[in-house]
């Protein structure tokens, strides 16, 4: 008996993946309205750039040379070694000390009093809208202006409203000839710091309000129903809130006190241990003549006020990532 052997399955075909659509190349009328929705930003872009980075550029090269502005025959291109007389330069480290101390100063008095200030705004009472706008009022003050108005009519030894409220107090004890400081001599790096802070603190005010009215009403009211008190709830739900605020606070105050030269100069015109970094370099620039050296000490600046800059933009990224989430 012959037995046949059943066919043999037809062998399946080898699986192939799907292969993925090519994507379809923008149209011509789609790349049109894409460059007619960015045209109205292309004058800003281009003022922009010639406002800012052009400028930049120009220091950047003007630091490569030995530039001596009375002697310009003598100009040459010396690399880096801007660079490095800036960094041995003693005044340079001086004004870099100066600088670190007078910003974390400012930023840290100016935080502590713009919390206080924003725990007092979060509350309701009559006039709050009045006492808001005068609080914030030091803030919109032009900074030169600011700085006059703390040398003349606070600090000044004779008139001033400082030695004023000194005699008056010390009338009314009895003392006759009560002592009368002059503030910019004997505290001179104190004064600048009073003048910074006094403007500065409702912009932390601002920022540390709006971090409080962000804040979920709902949770706060379960606190106070599990029977949490205002100190509880500040250290473990107020605070932990503000973080991010504080964090971007302090970022953004650091970025422009770092530059700030208008209360050095009116003041004090960088005497007395005062000069901090823009100073040094306007000194360096105008007085000294000295272009190259002044040029890279400002790119150094720049470059510190970048890196700063960085971990603002990532703190309100954050912020935003955080507020998104929440809606």
């Amino acid at each position: 008996m012959t037995t046949t052997t059943p066919p043999a399955a037809p062998s399946s075909p080898t699986a192939v993946p799907p292969r993925a659509p090519a994507r379809p190349s923008p149209a011509p009328g789609g790349r049109l309205r894409a460059w007619a929705g960015r045209a109205p930003l292309m004058p800003a872009l281009v003022f922009l750039v010639v406002v800012t980075q052009l400028p930049f550029a120009a220091t950047l090269v003007i630091s490569f040379f030995d530039w001596y502005a009375l002697d310009p025959a003598a100009r040459e291109f010396t690399g880096l070694a801007n660079y490095g007389s800036v960094l041995s330069d003693p005044a340079m480290r001086s004004s870099v000390v100066t600088t670190a101390l007078l910003t974390a100063t400012v930023v840290l008095v100016s935080l502590a009093l713009g919390l206080a200030l924003a725990l007092l705004m979060d509350r309701a009472f009559r006039g709050r809208g009045v006492v808001r706008t005068m609080l914030i009022a030091p803030f919109l003050i032009v900074p030169v202006a600011a700085a006059l108005l703390w040398k003349h009519a606070l600090y000044n030894p004779e008139y001033g409203l400082l030695n004023g409220s000194l005699s008056w107090a010390a009338s009314l004890v009895g003392v006759e000839r009560p002592v009368q400081p002059d503030w910019i001599s004997d505290l001179p790096l104190a004064a600048v710091e009073a003048a910074l802070v006094w403007q500065w603190t409702p912009f932390m005010m601002l920022v540390l309000l709006a971090g409080l009215q962000s804040r979920s009403p709902e949770m706060v009211e379960a606190a106070r129903l599990d029977g949490a008190g205002s100190w509880q709830i500040f250290r473990h739900l107020t605070l932990p809130h503000l973080r991010r605020y504080l964090e971007l606070g302090a970022l953004l105050g650091s970025i422009h006190i770092v530059q700030h030269f208008d209360a050095v100069f009116t003041i004090t015109a960088g005497a007395l241990d005062t000069a901090n970094l823009p100073y040094t370099i306007y000194h360096t620039f105008y007085r000294a003549h000295e272009y190259g050296l002044a040029s890279a000490a400002g790119v150094l600046v720049v470059i510190g006020s970048i890196v700063i800059a960085t971990f603002a933009l990532r703190v309100v990224s954050s912020l935003f990532g955080e507020e998104a989430s929440r809606s």
